[in-house]
């Protein structure tokens, strides 16, 4: 059985997440590349303690980046959007970022 530590990887804090967290209320975090959206939901609600409206996922596809004369790949795998109720405060961790 999969443990929510396992499904939610880590939080992506970026320019486009920290808009997303501040005018949506939406959390953004790197997902186990098996996990579905109602694993990725409980998750959620079971290490924030918080209720969840809606989950969604993406696949991020590795892209060829070159540095000087060397080539190299980025990472791929998965994204995951989540969408908290209304009234819902945002985890701690997430304040001040």
């Amino acid at each position: 059985m999969k443990t929510a530590q396992s499904i939610l990887l880590k939080p992506i804090i970026t320019e486009k997440s920290t808009t997303l967290r501040e005018t949506q209320n939406v959390l953004t975090f790197k997902v186990a590349g098996d996990a579905n959206k109602i694993e990725i939901r409980r998750a959620v609600e079971v290490l924030f303690s918080v209720k969840v409206d809606s989950v969604r996922v993406l696949k991020t596809t590795s892209k060829i980046k070159k540095v000087g004369r060397s080539i190299g790949r980025t990472s791929e795998g998965r994204k995951a959007y989540v969408k908290l109720k209304a009234g819902e405060k945002l985890p701690p961790i997430f304040e001040g970022v």
